[in-house]
């Protein structure tokens, strides 16, 4: 059974950076051939997918984040970790790791197989 924890701190202030980091079991991440992405949902709105990072580590990033992300991981530790940089209030969302094939559009949700609890992150001053 695969299993996704997220952790990270519940509030960070704006201009600041966001680090969260996914912890896995049950899987390695760099099982060929699914990715390990990052989606949020803002309060009242919808998933948005945030960024992926394939099992051989290479990152894809949602346009509209691209220029604030990064995600890396550590294959000793089974992790991956999101840094979203200069964050606002509207970052403000719960945050959620999950898995995928890696030839699938990270938009698509259904395709996510295993999903973490969910933090929420809270931007604020």
């Amino acid at each position: 059974q695969v299993q996704l924890q997220e952790s990270g701190p519940g509030l960070v202030k704006p201009s600041q950076t966001l680090s969260l980091t996914c912890t896995i079991s049950g899987d390695s991440i760099a099982t060929a051939f699914y990715s390990w992405t990052w989606i949020r949902q803002p309060p009242g709105k919808g998933l948005e997918w945030v960024g992926a990072i394939v099992y051989n580590g290479s990152t894809y990033y949602n346009p509209s984040l691209k220029s604030r992300t990064s995600i890396s991981r550590d294959t000793s530790k089974n992790q991956f970790t999101l840094q979203l940089t200069s964050v606002t209030p509207e970052d403000t969302a719960v945050y959620y790791c999950a898995r995928s094939l890696s030839n699938v559009d990270y938009s698509d949700y259904p395709w996510y197989d295993y999903w973490g609890q969910g933090t929420q992150v809270t931007v604020s001053s």
